[in-house]
């Protein structure tokens, strides 16, 4: 009888082993998004990362990117949260403490730890697997703005829905007016965040609230208008969802480019565009990319080798090898 549990037991590790080695074999889009967050910025940014409430954490939830980097970063296909870039950071002389002239979180150190941007802060926003299995995803200009943007579907065909390619690819920072304008010393009067009218202000009819809380009362504001000029796929204000979300079918992986390197094209009123991007008018770009309802090959062939795993692991137990 030992004998002969023990022989059992060896073959449940195998077929513990086999499916282990199964799912670990499956295209990583299946059980993970990864987005490629790349900085095209001239300097250094130190991206941050923040989990919505009752979504897990990630184990990274800040980090530095060097000019020309690239970090993959994999998060659970059911993540919901936010990214960003801080700029301008450094450590305290005094206390050691890391801090960010934009986008700083408030940690003392480079992991954010739970805490978000303080504003202005130009936001990626994903709830990854949402209704009707789609990713929803968006920039977000509404706690205001520190560097360009581009969030692009990695995925050639990658599925559904409005799945293309939105940010803010314009340096908004030259244009934004003096009173929303963030400097970092009032010497050399370098713009390098532009403020929403909400933070600057607190009114509500800035800040979608009170009286002004909802899609029928809250309107865009002249401030607002300037974002929404400059960046018409990006979100500029409370309400504005109709022009400024996107969705891609679960399983699609991403790419998150701080500075794009196209916006270093100028065109008539130093307004960068994206490589191939139509204008609207002379001020306007449209970030535009194919939408197809194709099911993407990388997701097609994940959903074949979970088949095929399946009925590996039932043809072992019609074998009877575990008992």
């Amino acid at each position: 009888m030992p004998r002969r549990k023990a022989f059992h037991m060896a073959k449940l590790q195998s077929l513990l082993l086999f499916s282990v080695f199964t799912l670990l074999s499956l295209p990583p889009g299946l059980i993970c998004t990864t987005f490629t967050i790349t900085n095209n910025c001239g300097y250094t940014v130190w991206p941050g990362v923040l989990s919505s409430a009752g979504t897990a954490p990630l184990d990274t939830t800040g980090f530095s990117l060097h000019s020309g980097e690239s970090l993959p970063l994999q998060v659970p296909t059911s993540w919901s949260g936010r990214l960003w870039a801080r700029t301008h950071c450094s450590n305290d002389t005094n206390t050691g403490l890391f801090s960010c002239a934009t986008g700083d979180c408030g940690s003392g150190k480079t992991d954010c730890s739970g805490d978000g941007a303080s504003p202005p802060a130009t936001l990626a926003e994903f709830t990854l697997d949402g209704a009707g299995g789609m990713d929803f995803f968006d920039v977000s200009l509404v706690d205001g703005y520190n560097l360009p943007m581009l969030i692009s579907p990695a995925d050639a065909g990658g599925g559904g829905g409005n799945c293309t390619a939105t940010g803010c690819v314009v340096d908004i920072n030259d244009r934004c007016p003096s009173d929303l304008r963030v400097v970092l010393s009032e010497s050399d009067g370098e713009s390098v965040a532009c403020r929403s009218a909400c933070e600057a202000f607190d009114k509500p009819e800035f800040c979608c609230s009170g009286d002004y809380g909802n899609p029928n009362t809250c309107k865009p504001s002249f401030y607002s208008l300037i974002f929404k000029n400059a960046c018409p796929r990006a979100y500029s204000y409370a309400y504005d969802d109709a022009t400024s979300t996107f969705t891609c079918a679960t399983g699609v992986n991403y790419l998150i480019t701080f500075c794009p390197s196209s916006s270093s094209l100028k065109v008539r009123t130093n307004n960068p565009i994206a490589t191939g991007v139509p204008l609207i008018n002379d001020t306007m770009v449209f970030l535009g990319a194919v939408t197809s309802g194709a099911v993407a090959p990388a997701r097609l062939f994940s959903a074949v080798a979970v088949i095929a795993g399946l009925a590996a692991i039932r043809w072992t137990l019609r074998q009877g090898l575990l008992f």
